[in-house]
This record gives structure tokens, C-alpha cells and sequence, in this order.
């Protein structure tokens, strides 16, 4: 299976993590290529119709995309644990990534505007915006930190990389100073071979 990846992308780390939880990390083949949003990779462009990473040529040529649909097919391909249950605790997992997708949809687009807009074509209140979604999903995150526990699940791997990623590239928003709880349960599952194993590079 080849993956078109980027080490600096959350939803790539996504697909990674889980990759590495479910012993399928040897099985991709990492095509790792540049890319933004207005110069798409060829091979992206050609894998996937909206041209973003990841996306997923799997053995037999299908392409895959995106992390979302990649991760659930990849938790098809093993028999250990299941990274997407079932049951009650499916939707807990499915919630929590969603939640998770969200916010780190909304913080793309802060770093989007600060590193391809020209600086006289940036809106402050567009960027606010996007800035109070992150809050939110954080907030939600602190009160249901407890919840969390030890769950090893797509929402919990989902959570764990964009709170990375906000570390990463946002770090300035200092958001463990009012969540301690979440800065928990992030400090623990970022120790976890998987997570350590797939950390973005040095901004």
C-alpha cells in the first residue's frame, strides 16, 4: 500500500498512529511529497480528486481518501484490537473523532491564513472565528478528559494528534494552562511508542 504523506500533517499522523497501534506501519509504502494548498502534488492530484493529503493507493489500486475513510480501512486489514468498536463505544470514538477532525479543521485554516494569505488580505474576524472553534473542541475535550482514560480508539488517537499539531504550530495559544486534565491524559498517550514514533518535525 503506498501513502501520500507529509510528516508535518495531522490527518497523515492520524492515519500513522494507527498504522503503528494496529501493526500495520511495514505495510506502507510512504511517498512522502510536498505539498499545499495551491501547488498539489501530481501524484496526490492523481490519487485523490480534491488533491489533499492522505490519501491511500491500497494493493489492488483503489485509492483511498481521507483520513477518516484510510483509517477505518486499514482497522479492516488486522485482527488485533480494533481501533474502531463496536457498539456504544463506536460512537464515542466516531463523537470524539469528528470533534477532533473539527478542530483541527479550524486550526488549518488559522495557519493557512497566516502563511499563504498576503498579510493586507488577512481578516482578524475570519481568523477569530476559527480560533473559538478551537477553544470549544478544547473545553469540550477538558470535561470529558476523565472519559478517556486508557482508551486506545480512533477518537483518542484523533484527539492526541491535533492537540499535537496545535502544539506544533500554534503553541502560542498555551492551551494547557486552563485544562489540566486534558494536559494529563495528552502528556500520557503522547508517550506512547506510536505517538513518539510519528512526532512532526521541528517547526
Amino acid at each position: 500500500m503506498k501513502l501520500f504523506h507529509s510528516p508535518a500533517s495531522p490527518y497523515v499522523r492520524k492515519v500513522m498512529v494507527l498504522a503503528h497501534e494496529t501493526g500495520l506501519a511495514d505495510k506502507l509504502e510512504l511517498a512522502t511529497i510536498a505539498t499545499t494548498p495551491m501547488q498539489p502534488d501530481p501524484g496526490v492530484a492523481a490519487a485523490n480528486p480534491v488533491r489533499k493529503i492522505p490519501a491511500l493507493v491500497a494493493d489492488d489500486g483503489m485509492t483511498l481518501f481521507d483520513s477518516p475513510v484510510i483509517c477505518e480501512y486499514l482497522d479492516s486489514l488486522h485482527g488485533g484490537t480494533k481501533m474502531f468498536p463496536d457498539g456504544k463505544a463506536r460512537w464515542q470514538a466516531l463523537r470524539l473523532q469528528a470533534a477532533a477532525d473539527g478542530m483541527l479543521d479550524a486550526a488549518l485554516l488559522v495557519v493557512y491564513e497566516s502563511r499563504f494569505r498576503e498579510e493586507a488580505m488577512r481578516n482578524q474576524a475570519w481568523t477569530d472565528a476559527q480560533l473559538s472553534k478551537i477553544a470549544g473542541a478544547l473545553d469540550a475535550f477538558e470535561a470529558e478528559a476523565d472519559s478517556f482514560g486508557d482508551r486506545v480508539d480512533i477518537g483518542t488517537i484523533t484527539a492526541a494528534c491535533g492537540l499535537g499539531y496545535i502544539d506544533f504550530r500554534l503553541g502560542h495559544l498555551n492551551w494547557r494552562a486552563s485544562r489540566p486534565k486534558l494536559a494529563a491524559w495528552c502528556e500520557k498517550f503522547s508517550a506512547r511508542p506510536s505517538m513518539q514514533a510519528t512526532q512532526p518535525p521541528a517547526a
